[in-house]
């Protein structure tokens, strides 16, 4: 049995920000689970291009505002609490956020808790 509260992890090596993003992680690949759960903040008035090349990604906003827009298609989707999406084919993305925004997010594969995105926006594999 895993049980964390967020309290467990802010202020830990498990929070890991960026200029855009403060991301609590709740379960990575040591947890053995197969996935990675993190909480998200992503912060008013930024806009952060990402392209997970290695990994599926489901995202569900809890809290604000924002939008997302697939570059292949320039579509671009409200994004605000209760509305959730999934990056299921490894699209590359523009996260635009209105209001700072809460978000609950799923990976596959797991992360190992460090990541940061990359100058191609994504994370890199252990491996690379």
């Amino acid at each position: 049995m895993i049980v964390k509260s967020l309290d467990d992890i802010v202020g830990t090596e498990n929070e890991t920000s960026d200029k855009n993003w403060t991301s609590r992680r709740f379960l990575l690949k040591k947890d053995n689970m197969g996935f990675t759960l993190n909480d998200t903040i992503i912060y008013a008035g930024t806009e952060t291009f990402i392209w997970y090349k290695h990994h599926l990604e489901a995202v569900y906003c809890i809290e604000g505002e924002g939008e997302v827009e697939t570059l292949k298609d320039g579509k671009v989707y409200p994004i605000k609490a209760g509305t959730m999406y999934a990056l299921d084919g490894n699209e590359k993305h523009y996260l635009r956020a209105k209001t700072d925004m809460r978000m609950v997010c799923v990976f596959n594969p797991p992360l190992t808790g460090q990541e940061v995105h990359n100058e191609e926006g994504y994370y890199p594999l252990e491996t690379e």
